[in-house]
């Protein structure tokens, strides 16, 4: 399995932000060109971006965030994209402005019929599930809300329903630069076989390696790319 490192734009109102724990009111803001930001991760070396429509996943006008996914979709590069995806035309109008890869949280939990509807539709290589766990329960609504699945019982599920591509975060640490919860992504992955996508507390190379030592899909790197702790280059380069 190929090895990929999703370099993150969250979207909010059309800016490029950062949420600590998932908590709206908890924001940093990094730039207000998306754009320029995906032509920086281009020369860097990526080859994927992960970009969050957090309006969406707030329930947020999220128009400024579509414009803002436009502009990305120009530089080249495979973009999946999230946040928000709740019902058909929210799937649908990412992969037709040409996103490789759409990614539901919230409705992947509560909505298994629509998960059904989009692989029928789009094939399993462009459909991921996106699940959020904190201390042990997956999270909805922008992680704001908790369920009583668990992390394995929602993981057997999507594979019963076809899907291949997880991204997995640990909640607690997303934003919080504490280390990647590498332990719960390899169980994850090696109790479904689903590929399973890192997400959350990426703080240094030495947790990139980790990650990839383990033998996940990939990781997803966001805060510590912004505020200068790792060089997308030199996480290319592990």
């Amino acid at each position: 399995m190929t090895f990929t490192i999703f370099p993150a734009i969250d979207l909010r109102a059309g800016k490029i932000v950062r949420l600590v724990q998932g908590d709206p009111n908890q924001q940093t803001t990094y730039g207000d060109d998306p754009r320029a930001q995906a032509e920086q991760f281009k020369a860097e070396g990526a080859e994927w971006i992960h970009v969050i429509n957090l309006s969406g996943a707030f329930g947020e006008e999220a128009s400024a965030n579509l414009k803002a996914l436009e502009a990305i979709l120009t530089v080249g590069l495979k973009v999946e994209f999230g946040g928000g995806i709740r019902d058909e035309a929210t799937i649908r109008i990412p992969l037709e402005m040409g996103a490789e890869r759409v990614f539901l949280g919230t409705a992947a939990i509560q909505n298994p019929a629509l998960v059904d509807w989009a692989i029928a539709r789009y094939g399993s290589a462009r459909i991921a599930a996106d699940i959020g766990v904190r201390d042990g329960q997956v999270m909805v609504k922008g992680w704001q809300e908790s369920t009583p699945l668990t992390m394995l019982e929602a993981g057997r599920r999507f594979v019963t329903q076809g899907l291949e591509w997880c991204v997995l975060t640990d909640v607690r640490r997303d934003g919080a630069g504490t280390g990647v919860s590498v332990d719960s992504a390899f169980e994850l992955q090696t109790a479904t076989g689903l590929k399973v996508v890192a997400s959350g507390g990426v703080s240094s190379l030495e947790d990139v390696r980790r990650v990839k030592q383990a033998g996940l899909a990939g990781v997803i790197i966001g805060k510590a790319l912004y505020e200068g702790r790792v060089s997308l280059r030199a996480v290319l380069k592990v």
